[in-house]
């Protein structure tokens, strides 16, 4: 069993910088567990305590059934793909990937079977022979993945290893360690993984479960479309998906028999029955509306003859991104983004008016002091 689980797990610098607050995570074995917020959320900081190369101040961290908090690296059972490749430059790609092995006196048939079997499954046995210095970044990638593989460890941890690759390679190198640890589990190998990005394309790819960290705390552990589809708080409704969700700033009010949303100059939308019950509470409160681009249509997608949550905005700018449109409007000094597919965006341009339609069964209402989803 690879299960890693951190408990109350706390890091506290000398200067009294508290950089992760008591982190309570169960990561399953053979789980692909990624690791996605902003710059200085902690997630790197914590991937390295997992990995023995930053001490933790408090709690534990538990990988299979040892406590692991003063065990050095090389006995925790994992091995680590570093942002920077971390190749020895004057060895092969094949001592590369067998340098850890002899280090554990290995043999050398076995060195030699687990180095081909990890550079086929990557697809670099062409490359054994040379040196990092005559390879692309990809390809080099490969090299310190298949390094790992060789290890053969309980837990694979990724500190941001696209993150130096061009767009194209990043997309490439997102499948195929994908297609790995899938491998991996249909071989019945470990495949536990923990990944850590700021990127939240590929932990919405890569990850069966993600954990969304901010300022050294979680703020949801969930898959990835629970994480789109059911955000607990702002923060998270905010920074995954892309282009981000729309924020505005408002207050729950009726209007006859209905609860309404209403903004800016009396600007309002008609929230559903079900929603309306749930926020009845806040009243005349100030709250959040959360509503995704893809969910403000314009008069063509919108449901034929239905004249609720239309709102008119003035189009700031649109973007032709071919198969869809990204069309930024004002209302009332609030700015939105709408996402369009290209061929029902009614030809939309600068400086014009239109109407957009705020599809309300799929909006999220946050209180604006906890910043909690009031909707769930």
């Amino acid at each position: 069993m690879a299960e890693v689980i951190l408990k109350k797990v706390e890091k506290l610098y000398p200067n009294g910088f508290k950089a992760v607050h008591g982190i309570d995570l169960e990561i399953k074995d053979g789980e692909f567990m990624v690791f996605v917020g902003p710059s200085g959320c902690a997630k790197s900081t914590t991937l390295r305590m997992v990995a023995g190369l930053e001490e933790i101040t408090g709690g534990e961290i538990w990988i299979g059934d040892k406590m692991v908090n003063n065990l050095p690296p090389k006995d925790r059972g994992i091995a680590m793909v570093f942002q920077n490749y971390a190749l020895y430059p004057h060895m092969t790609v094949y001592d590369n990937m067998a340098f850890g092995l002899k280090m554990a006196r290995t043999s050398v048939g076995e060195i030699d079977k687990r180095v081909r079997e990890a550079a086929e499954k990557l697809e670099i046995t062409s490359l054994l022979d040379r040196k990092p210095k005559e390879m692309s970044g990809g390809q080099r990638q490969r090299v310190a993945v298949g390094r790992a593989i060789v290890r053969k460890p309980d837990v694979f941890l990724f500190d941001e290893p696209l993150s130096n690759l061009d767009a194209k390679l990043r997309v490439a190198m997102r499948v195929k360690i994908t297609q790995l640890h899938k491998q991996l589990k249909a071989e019945g190998q470990t495949a536990t993984m923990i990944y850590v990005t700021h990127d939240q394309v590929e932990a919405m790819t890569m990850g069966d479960r993600i954990c969304v960290l901010n300022y050294g705390k979680i703020m949801q552990v969930d898959t990835p479309l629970n994480l789109y589809n059911h955000p607990k708080n702002k923060f998270v409704a905010g920074f995954i998906g892309s282009p981000a969700m729309n924020f505005i700033e408002g207050a729950i009010e009726t209007n006859g028999e209905n609860v309404i949303f209403i903004f800016g100059s009396s600007k309002y939308v008609v929230l559903p029955e079900e929603m309306g019950e749930k926020v009845k509470g806040y009243m005349g409160k100030k709250v959040y509306l959360g509503i995704r681009p893809e969910n403000i249509g314009n008069t063509i997608t919108h449901p034929e003859g239905y004249e609720k949550n239309f709102l008119e905005g003035k189009v700031s700018i649109v973007e032709y991104m071919g198969n869809e449109e990204f069309i930024y409007f004002d209302i009332d000094g609030y700015e939105f983004t709408s996402r369009i597919e290209a061929r029902k965006s009614e030809g939309t341009k600068y400086g014009e008016k239109g109407r957009f339609y705020f599809d309300v069964d799929k909006i999220h209402i946050f209180d604006a002091e906890t910043e909690e989803n009031i909707t769930l």
